[in-house]
């Protein structure tokens, strides 16, 4: 049972060029810390070009839930009145952060350093997901967490009357740990030091700088040092959010396997720590173009022209590159089958923990449509069989995974026969127009009984 309610089938077959421009929703990333940073601020935020998909909705009603005030003026505008650092009221009712992790950790750690108490949930995919990444560096903080075996949500957090600064040096790659720590020092006196060994996605560095917030990152031998100097009054800004890479990865890898294809996607966020998978197509082999390049809010963007390219060749993915394209894997995966030879992909276990198991979702998946897989726990390498030689035909589960379901069904727009997937309702959660946006490309989606 899906965990967003009736599962909704769906099927991608082999369709004409792909042409036109693709509008893809905001950048989820930024959507989310908009709207928390706005929440901590003093005074009125206004945003252009949210992403309006149910993660960052879910994050939208959290923030009014700590009693900020939150409003959708139509259009991707929004605005929020912030109640400042420090200043988030208890909450009524449990919090429900319905499939989003990064959503339901940055919140965790905004809300860590103040002395409430906050129960939070998910959907089935959520609370499947580990916590403790997060709630151990927020107890250094002095916040209290109580949930499931394992560290899983449900989970109450009771959070630090008293908070102190903390020196952490964060153990895996992850924007998100890295972020919830940030966030969390906001309200902790002094000086809060984050230290990651590979960088990761910068946005929450990048936005709380425009808040008005001291912070300073520098390169070490120790790995990147953040200092955050806690207390201060963030203040609000006007804010326009960039397309999100990780939506745009779609449309471009489609363009990028089907016949004939000249598909634009204006306005993409191209900052450095998200633009690894347009790096690594482009070693494969992919006629990617940048045009129009110009910075935004303080991110670079530009429009991106993907057109169909015939002769991709297998590549080891550079590991490095990891943290800044890890939900393209499953995407880029696809892209790999239609390639010649072996796409080699190592350092990314951290796909064994996102919505779904992806390394075993998408291997599983790709053997079912005749691609062989081979995998580890931290790699996995896609054999390639070049252009118009991937059969399909086979029906793929989703695992509650929105990118999954939509790495599959771009799959099925250049393979010999359709593919499926058992269930596409969670494509909502980051790309609620994935499927007319598609469509009106020349893809051919359909949904079916299930």
């Amino acid at each position: 049972m899906s965990g967003h309610g009736t599962p909704i089938p769906m099927t991608s077959q082999a369709c004409g060029p792909l042409t036109g421009e693709a509008h893809v929703p905001g950048d989820k990333s930024i959507s989310h810390r908009s709207l928390i940073l706005g929440a901590m601020a003093v005074g009125e935020t206004r945003i252009t070009g949210l992403l309006a998909g149910e993660d960052v909705l879910d994050t939208a009603k959290a923030m009014r839930a700590f009693g900020a005030e939150v409003t959708d003026h139509g259009g991707g505008e929004w605005s929020v009145q912030g109640v400042g650092v420090g200043g988030f009221a208890e909450p009524d009712n449990v919090i429900d952060c319905g499939n989003s992790g990064t959503g339901v950790r940055l919140i965790m750690g905004a809300m860590a350093t103040t002395g409430i108490t906050a129960t939070f949930t998910g959907d089935a995919s959520l609370n499947k997901r580990p916590m403790a990444r997060v709630t151990d560096p927020i107890a250094l903080f002095g916040a209290q967490s109580v949930g499931r075996e394992g560290g899983r949500l449900p989970m109450t957090i009771v959070g630090a009357a008293n908070p102190v600064p903390v020196r952490y040096v964060v153990p895996m790659p992850s924007a998100q740990v890295k972020s919830a720590v940030l966030l969390a020092g906001l309200n902790a006196p002094g000086q809060t030091v984050v230290i990651e060994k590979e960088a990761t996605r910068d946005h929450t560095e990048r936005m709380l700088a425009g808040f008005g917030a001291t912070i300073t990152t520098e390169a070490t031998d120790e790995g990147r040092v953040i200092t955050l100097t806690g207390q201060p009054e963030l203040k609000p800004q006007t804010i326009v959010v960039p397309r999100d890479p990780s939506s745009a990865a779609f449309p471009v890898c489609a363009a990028v396997i089907t016949p004939g294809s000249d598909v634009l996607v204006p306005n993409i966020g191209l900052n450095p720590t998200r633009a690894g998978l347009f790096a690594t197509l482009r070693e494969m082999g992919a006629d990617l173009v940048y045009e129009n390049e110009r910075e935004e809010g303080g991110e670079p963007v530009a429009d991106l022209r993907a057109r169909f390219s015939p002769d991709l060749k297998g590549i080891e993915v550079d590991p490095a590159r990891a943290a800044s394209m890890i939900d393209e894997y499953p995407v880029l995966s696809v892209v790999a089958a239609f390639a010649k030879g072996n796409t080699v992909m190592k350092g990314v276990k951290e796909l064994r923990v996102k919505e779904s198991d992806r390394i075993e979702a998408m291997a599983s998946g790709l053997r079912a449509n005749g691609v062989d897989v081979d995998e580890g726990e931290d790699w996995w390498t896609v054999i390639g069989l070049g252009h118009g030689n991937v059969p399909g035909g086979a029906t793929c589960a989703s695992h509650l995974d929105h990118r999954i379901a939509m790495s599959f069904m771009i799959l099925g727009m250049a393979t010999q026969n359709p593919v499926s997937v058992d269930d596409g309702g969670p494509i909502a959660t980051s790309f609620p127009i994935f499927e007319p946006l598609m469509d009106a490309l020349g893809a051919k989606i359909t949904r079916t009984s299930a």
